[in-house]
């Protein structure tokens, strides 16, 4: 069976362009392309790909918040991140959250394909340099996990919870029962610029990098 794919992209040249690349090849399909993170949702029900090649800065919902979305509900969905951008957070926060691979936009057109088939095969494609971050982050994350069992009990039982205000503590339950910011600002009656604010916040006092630590955290 061919590989069905979903373009997702703001820009319709670079879609376009993609579409371009990929359509000779036999085990291949272009199931259908998306403008923007809220058409996701409809196309994946409605053309049912195997691969989402998805771009990360797009209007209305970016694409952190589609891996987010779509996981959970479409889990044999497999999203490969196709980015201009190269920095860490996008790098962990992609991983963290469910996507099966993560390549530059400056990508090969042969390193495109192998990742394509590799993630569709089901299994993960982070090429040298993204698996490096990842790797370095969880060395990070095990160097700073601490041996509390000679802790007091007053130490072992601070919590995020505890340092955060009330309407804090809402917007992080909702976090981590997978809510995204537009549904947590509506069901809050607040703007989805408030709900990021808050987030912000609460990374900020949890002394965390992305959402997906933050969540992580807030789980122990």
């Amino acid at each position: 069976m061919p590989i069905r794919i979903l373009v997702v992209d703001d820009h319709s040249v670079v879609r376009q362009g993609i579409i371009t690349l990929l359509e000779d090849e036999h085990d291949l399909v272009i199931a259908g392309e998306a403008s923007d993170g809220d058409e996701v949702w409809e196309m994946v029900e409605q053309v049912k790909p195997d691969v989402i090649l998805l771009d990360l800065t797009m209007p209305r919902m970016p694409g952190l918040e589609v891996i987010k979305q779509i996981i959970p509900v479409f889990p044999n969905v497999k999203i490969l991140v196709f980015s201009m951008h190269n920095n860490t957070d996008y790098i962990l926060s992609s991983a963290l959250n469910g996507a099966s691979g993560y390549l530059e936009k400056d990508t090969s057109r042969e390193e495109m394909l192998k990742a394509i088939r590799a993630i569709a095969r089901g299994e993960l494609y982070f090429p040298p340099y993204t698996s490096s971050v990842i790797i370095k982050n969880l060395l990070r994350q095990l160097a700073r996990v601490p041996d509390t069992r000679s802790e007091p009990e007053e130490v072992q039982e601070k919590s995020i919870w505890k340092i955060i205000t009330p309407r804090e503590q809402q917007i992080l339950k909702c976090l981590t029962e997978g809510m995204s910011s537009r549904d947590i600002a509506v069901k809050f009656d607040i703007s989805s610029n408030t709900v990021a604010n808050q987030r912000a916040s609460i990374m900020k006092k949890a002394n965390v990098k992305n959402t997906a630590e933050l969540i992580s955290l807030a789980m122990k």
